[in-house]
């Protein structure tokens, strides 16, 4: 059941992760010029409590050092690249196991 949740839950952030890099292009063609959204202003047009509450519940846990490397260059990438790395590691766990080929031990 959780390798199914996985699954589900990595797919949908892979079509959501495709559907930005969708909009990203249409409106970089309809520009003219290079259109990338951000993680943070996407995150914003959401919802922007949730994202001014993140530093914070960092800083609580003890992970304050864990804020300014990684979380600001993941606010600062492509919405589609974090939506697709998150889709694919959560599919990646949710995958069957492979069959063992030749003898297997008991």
């Amino acid at each position: 059941m959780i390798r199914f949740l996985l699954r589900f839950i990595g797919l949908w952030l892979l079509a959501a992760g495709f559907i930005q890099l969708i909009y990203d292009g249409t409106k970089t063609i309809a520009g003219n010029t290079l259109f990338i959204s951000r993680l943070q202003d996407s995150w914003t047009a959401v919802h922007q409590t949730s994202l001014q509450a993140l530093q914070p519940a960092i800083e609580r846990t003890g992970l304050g050092w864990l804020w300014d490397p990684v979380a600001l260059t993941a606010l600062d990438a492509p919405t589609w690249l974090i939506l697709g790395l998150i889709g694919a590691i959560f599919t990646v766990l949710g995958r069957k196991k492979r069959p063992m080929i030749g003898y297997a031990r008991d």
